[in-house]
């Protein structure tokens, strides 16, 4: 977005968004929560193994000191003084997992990304301790146990990486998700960086107590974790420390929200009940419940939503976590590559505006909610020589659609009330046949924020109205009018049913791929053939794998 021509007359809040693909620093005026300017830089990703997913930490760290000296570039350029920026907030991928050094300040390894999956059988081992009437680990957390927590990356770590067993012995090891590796190095690392997180990020470790917002002894005990290498835990906004360094040396970074938290709060989903759902590289819906920590009989979460001041209360949410959205787009680019740019997808699905009974599961880190299925693996369905690249990439599309509803159903049924609508956010929702496709799906109204930084927002709005900064308002008569689009379902609710039944059929062939006696690399060549455990299933599979196998048993 062009930055203002104008000099902006009121205090600013910036706002660091770390996530999985991209990082960006963007710049708020807090009067009226216009955006004024903001960078990003994109990401690589590394996969050392099939189902591994790394990055680089100190790359993340870089990205973050480039995006904030190139967005204050163009601040200066269009002569709005960064003075004016009175506070910083940082929102992050969240449950990535990074383990630092604190005395030189260098990663003991890689970040291991939220989506890996090397931890499968560190969670069947930690399932074999739990007691079968009793699970304390969900009851303290909220959380089922699973690869994409903190806790297990954690627990893995120190059960295969000697540099960090060997730091935590001679205590020099310090442990957090990304938001506390940013924040210990803005606020001074090696010199006196302060080593924190919220409870937002916290609620995401399977190591924090949701209902005393604390660290847990007994889970601490139960993943054998030392405690003395967490973070202190805060509130999402006060002042943890002031910037050491930089265009920015000495403004308080004020607020910290996990990604999908901010956006709850930019949303400004402050009532019970309200919902939204964020497309990014997975698909996320929230809802909030307010002071209750409702526990789903449907396979959501129970998470921390928010906690804006210190001596404000925690509200809670209930959440759908969909591992793969955005990043099929980014997969059918990279990997199968039928597009180019992630923005041509759309085109595609418009050449043809049906699927034409293809169907897409991009279970490329198994199933997340509600199904928290780790031995699936993606399937595309119902092929025929007919189907070209445009209804695989619809299908894609209708994929992302069909998994949020799955998502939505579940929590209709936990929460008793069926949502009337569904508030979007994300870069993917810029894709107007998503949207629509989304309607259609749901049967519900979709409603668009045409302010599409609504996670930057969020975590600007907890900086800003931290205790000491106190440049933004969250008194509902001081919020700015934010303008929406809104798409409407345009079927019939009985063809919606019809293809979200087929819909659930694929998902049921998608199970059951990845065993424990069956390694995902190795004795069956016929399931390897393809990258990340990926199948096709067509009505001409059958003769196809029948050939495939008679050339091996050649």
């Amino acid at each position: 977005m062009a930055a203002s021509q104008q000099t902006a007359v009121g205090p600013l809040v910036g706002a660091v968004v770390q996530g999985t693909n991209s990082t960006r620093f963007l710049v708020f005026d807090s009067k009226t929560a216009e955006l004024l300017s903001h960078h990003h830089v994109e990401l690589t990703q590394e996969f050392p193994k099939e189902g591994w997913v790394e990055q680089d930490p100190k790359e993340i760290l870089q990205s973050v000191y480039e995006c904030i000296a190139r967005t204050c570039e163009k601040l200066a350029s269009v002569n709005i003084d960064i003075s004016n920026i009175k506070s910083v907030g940082v929102s992050n991928q969240r449950e990535t997992t990074v383990v630092w050094d604190k005395f030189t300040g260098d990663p003991l390894y890689n970040a291991v990304v939220w989506l890996d999956l090397r931890t499968q059988t560190t969670v069947e081992s930690l399932s074999k301790k739990i007691p079968g009437n009793s699970n304390f680990v969900k009851s303290k957390t909220g959380l089922p146990l699973s690869t994409y927590f903190s806790a297990v990356k954690l627990r893995w770590m120190l059960d295969n990486l000697r540099p960090i067993q060997k730091a935590v012995e001679e205590g020099r090891a310090l442990f957090g998700t990304i938001d506390s590796w940013l924040i210990w190095n803005m606020t001074g690392g090696v010199n006196g960086g302060i080593h924190c997180t919220d409870v937002t990020n916290a609620s995401r470790t399977m190591l924090f107590n949701i209902h005393s917002l604390e660290w847990d002894k007994e889970l601490c005990d139960f993943f054998e974790i030392p405690m003395n290498i967490l973070p202190n835990t805060c509130s999402s906004s006060e002042i943890y420390g002031l910037m050491t360094s930089g265009a920015l040396e000495g403004v308080p970074i004020s607020g910290c929200l996990g990604d999908q938290n901010a956006a709850l709060v930019g949303q400004m989903c402050f009532q019970e009940g309200q919902a939204k759902n964020t497309y990014g590289t997975g698909c996320f819906l929230l809802c909030n419940t307010g002071h209750k920590r409702v526990f789903s009989e449907h396979g959501l979460l129970t998470t921390v939503a928010y906690k804006l001041g210190k001596k404000k209360p925690a509200i809670y949410a209930l959440e759908g976590s969909v591992a793969i959205a955005g990043a099929v787009i980014r997969w059918l680019r990279d990997n199968f590559e039928i597009i180019t740019t992630s923005e041509e997808i759309e085109k595609l699905a418009k050449e043809v505006g049906s699927s034409y009974g293809c169907y897409f599961v991009p279970a490329f880190s198994g199933l997340y909610a509600p199904y928290w299925e780790p031995s699936a693996r993606g399937i595309i369905c119902g092929l025929t020589q007919y189907t070209n690249k445009c209804h695989i990439a619809f299908a894609a599309l209708e994929a992302v659609c069909f998994q949020t509803r799955e998502i939505v159903d579940a929590m209709n049924r936990d929460c008793g009330i069926p949502l009337s609508h569904l508030q979007v956010d994300g870069g993917m929702t810029n894709n107007k046949i998503l949207m629509q496709l989304q309607a259609d799906i749901l049967h519900i109204p979709v409603i668009k924020s045409f302010m599409p930084e609504t996670t930057a927002l969020g975590v600007a709005m907890a900086a800003g109205a931290a205790e000491g900064v106190d440049v933004w308002s969250l008194e509902p008569e001081d919020m700015s009018t934010v303008l929406m689009e809104q798409y409407e379902p345009q079927i019939q609710a009985t063809e919606s049913e019809i293809r979200y039944a087929t819909w659930k059929r694929a998902v049921m062939k998608s199970m059951g791929w990845v065993t424990p006696s069956a390694p995902e690399n190795g004795d069956n060549a016929v399931f390897s053939c393809l990258p990340l455990g990926f199948f096709i299933v067509s009505s001409m599979t059958l003769l196809i794998g029948a050939r495939y196998v008679a050339t091996l048993q050649e």
